[in-house]
């Protein structure tokens, strides 16, 4: 039996990298998706592949940092589907750069994406989900930059941490309402995603591409980065079942990198 058989997924995020295998492998394991994005072309394309290989797939155009609109994506999403098991809030934006050089409104921008987004999915969602009377699963995506520093990342990596402590607090609510909700995190390391083309790390050259493989064989103790399919796994793992004792926990997909550093042979 598929993992998510009969349950109704949402994703904001799914245009693309990470958000896009969400929707790929729910899709392929049973649920019902509804999936969200700026991205109105990339969005549409993957929607038009999980119908093509035989899912069910919905697409919607949405700034996740506009709650006025908010109401219609989740209204949207009972009226095609009945009801709302799952929500992944995995839409986000990478601002880099050094912190005397950031700009406010870059820093603000940053966090309307990643942490207002993130608590607009989750304000929005938990009624439609209560409504349904099910459980269910919400799934934050944080990121590695959520459980460590990293230069010239500082204001990225405190937008993913409040993610991170924004989903323990938003589980204890739910454990404490007894509505069977869950909500955990995930923290990707080196994901091999569009991301990286708008990043700036330290010692990089300015406008120069980030190459996701030469991050990981020089900082991830595997070696190598993961497919966004690998984080996805993950996801697919915490919206399913087989993860009803998990709620405001971190799942850590890094190959390793916050476990220690290892010296490999060359």
């Amino acid at each position: 039996m598929r993992q998510v058989e009969g349950k109704v997924a949402f994703i904001t995020g799914g245009g693309s990298g990470i958000g896009a295998a969400c929707a790929r492998v729910l899709a392929r394991e049973g649920a019902k998706v509804v999936l969200t994005d700026l991205d109105d072309s990339g969005g549409a394309s993957v929607a038009a592949d999980i119908v093509a290989h035989g899912g069910d797939a919905t697409f919607a155009h949405q700034d996740v940092t506009d709650e006025v609109a908010w109401p219609d994506i989740i209204t949207l999403v009972e009226r095609r589907y009945g009801r709302l098991d799952i929500a992944v809030a995995n839409a986000g934006i990478a601002v880099s750069g050094p912190v005397v050089t950031m700009s406010l409104a870059d820093f603000r921008r940053q966090n309307a994406v990643n942490i207002d987004g993130v608590f607009l999915t989750v304000k929005h969602a938990l009624p439609a989900m209560r409504r349904a009377g099910g459980g269910g699963s919400i799934i934050l995506m944080s990121s590695v930059a959520g459980l460590r520093g990293a230069a010239n990342l500082a204001g990225y990596s405190a937008s993913k941490g409040a993610v991170r402590l924004f989903a323990k607090s938003a589980a204890m609510e739910c454990a404490a309402a007894g509505d069977r909700i869950r909500v955990n995190s995930v923290h990707p390391g080196i994901i091999v995603t569009p991301i990286w083309n708008k990043v700036m790390l330290q010692n990089a050259v300015p406008g120069a591409p980030v190459d996701p493989y030469e991050l990981a064989r020089a900082g991830v103790p595997l070696g190598v980065p993961a497919a966004p399919e690998e984080v996805a796994n993950g996801v697919l793992f915490l919206a399913s079942d087989a993860s009803r004792h998990m709620t405001g926990a971190e799942l850590v997909i890094d190959g390793g990198m916050t476990a220690a550093s290892v010296r490999r042979p060359d």
